[in-house]
């Protein structure tokens, strides 16, 4: 006999709600009884549909990679300073529409087996897409870089972007995510790893580079 689905639509919903909870509160401090709350419908109702809390954390986790490994493939068509600034941009966008996962990082990581592990797979992904970056900027004439100062760049590249939400909060606790904030964050998020290739940049691309954070400043 053939188990029955759950109804997409109220499982979906369900996981909207609770990415905006975990998104305005940070996942340690939203409870499934706060989720089932905002929903209007019966604790009963949401374990049906997610029967733990790890269970939501993790079906968001698994929207979040589908989407970010799609986007990572468009690394290979950066050719120029401005298709860098777009990529870097679409990268934040996503990184903040999905801001939990990263504001709680470590805590999460701890906590949940499966999170430690996919993240590894994540890390994998962002490293290989920086390298394509860098390596397409050099074939379209805007980087000058030796082989040996790839690398250590491309690391350095996915340290600011999976830590940058840790340093925007720093900055100002009670309003650095707030959704209102999402503009000026995301243009300093895309300026700031995009600054680790200014050593690099021919001048030209330098100062386009330069100009481009100027239009959003």
């Amino acid at each position: 006999m053939a188990t029955k689905k759950p109804p997409r639509r109220t499982a979906e919903r369900i996981l909207e709600v609770t990415l905006d909870l975990f998104n305005r509160f940070g996942e340690p401090n939203v409870s499934t009884t706060l989720i089932s709350a905002e929903l209007g419908i019966s604790p009963g109702n949401l374990y049906y549909h997610y029967p733990a809390k790890d269970e939501l954390i993790n079906s968001l986790f698994n929207r979040y990679e589908r989407e970010l490994i799609d986007l990572l493939a468009a690394a290979e068509n950066v050719a120029n300073v401005e298709d860098a600034w777009l990529f870097f941009h679409m990268l934040y966008e996503l990184i903040w529409k999905h801001r939990f996962l990263y504001r709680d990082l470590n805590d999460l990581l701890s906590k949940n087996r499966r999170l430690e592990m996919h993240f590894q797979t994540v890390l994998t992904h962002k490293a290989q897409a920086m390298r394509q970056v860098l390596a397409g900027l050099q074939r379209g004439g805007a980087l000058k870089m030796e082989a040996r100062e790839a690398l250590p760049t491309a690391n350095a590249m996915v340290v600011l972007l999976s830590y940058w939400l840790s340093f925007e909060y720093v900055r100002d606790p009670r309003h650095a995510l707030e959704p209102d904030q999402a503009g000026p964050a995301l243009m300093r998020g895309a300026f700031h790893v995009l600054s680790l290739l200014l050593p690099y940049l021919e001048p030209a691309s330098k100062e386009h580079l330069f100009a481009l954070a100027n239009q959003y400043q």
